[in-house]
């Protein structure tokens, strides 16, 4: 099935509850839809503004580091199922496509690892300012153009990408019926220490329970998430 065919599918059953399951996904109202979104460009336009002398440097220190590219674009699935790419610091090497490979190749417990949660903890790809970007998720900053696009929001599920969206099942339509996030209730609930199921589990029940006061009180709970850096790698 085309993604386009995902797209009209995912729209036409937001409202009815997932098959087999009780979680179901509700489409926000018309008006708290254009709230959400014009908060999420005043917010995402006035970060950028202020935060602009911040991102020069740490660009400037990612290219002086090894010469390669400032940023580093991945494919991730949107709103309706529609591909974009997801915006952020490079923080890997730039041969980090082939490193992966071969390590997958020769290490069997790397292999799994990265078949579970599609991260390696200690992921010999990452360079020294990337760690220091990733832990403290300043790499992530950059989809704050993701967000002044309109493929993102301030508050949403993951971003994940078309490899990883099967693990939805049938809860695949509720995760296209929103702009992913920049944080949301897995950047708060312990990151890459969540298994993949609660992640999925946290997604859904985010978009069942959407309000702007709920979008609120997680981008609160995100400040002291980041100082704690629990399941940041």
């Amino acid at each position: 099935m085309t993604w386009e065919a995902h797209s009209f599918e995912a729209w036409s059953r937001v409202g009815g509850p997932a098959n087999g399951g009780e979680l179901h996904a509700s489409r926000p109202r018309a008006a708290g839809k254009s709230s959400k979104r014009a908060i999420d460009l005043v917010v995402a336009i006035t970060a950028l503004a202020l935060l602009s002398p911040l991102l020069l440097i740490i660009a400037m220190i990612v290219k002086l580091s090894d010469r390669g590219p400032v940023f580093y674009s991945h494919t991730r699935i949107g709103v309706g199922g529609a591909a974009f790419g997801c915006l952020k610091f490079r923080t890997m090497k730039t041969d980090a496509s082939a490193q992966l490979a071969e390590l997958l190749q020769n290490n069997p417990a790397a292999r799994v690892e990265w078949e579970t949660t599609r991260k390696l903890k200690d992921d010999p790809r990452i360079t020294a300012i990337g760690d220091i970007l990733r832990r403290s998720s300043i790499d992530e900053l950059p989809q704050l153009i993701n967000i002044v696009r309109g493929d993102m929001s301030l508050v949403g599920p993951r971003p994940v990408t078309a490899e990883e969206l099967p693990r939805y099942g049938e809860h695949i339509w509720a995760y296209m019926a929103v702009r992913p996030g920049l944080t949301g209730h897995w950047q708060t609930s312990g990151r890459n220490d969540v298994s993949y199921e609660h992640r999925v589990s946290l997604d859904v029940h985010y978009i069942n329970n959407w309000s702007l006061g709920r979008d609120f009180v997680i981008i609160a709970k995100t400040i002291p998430a980041l100082f704690s850096q629990r399941g940041s790698y």
